[in-house]
């Protein structure tokens, strides 16, 4: 995913902050962390407007 689209949805400063570093971790724990973080922070920033 392009950081601009993902940032559509996690909307938090310390949310985009937190995915950068977690997605430089390339090994298969290091990405499903990275997806279970995307999925839970999309719901808790869904109510935060741009």
């Amino acid at each position: 995913m392009k950081d601009g689209i993902i940032f559509k949805y996690i909307k938090t400063e310390c949310g985009q902050i937190k995915y950068k570093s977690l997605s430089e971790n390339r090994s298969i724990f290091g990405r499903i962390r990275l997806y279970w973080f995307i999925i839970c922070a999309t719901i808790r920033d869904y109510n935060i407007k741009n």
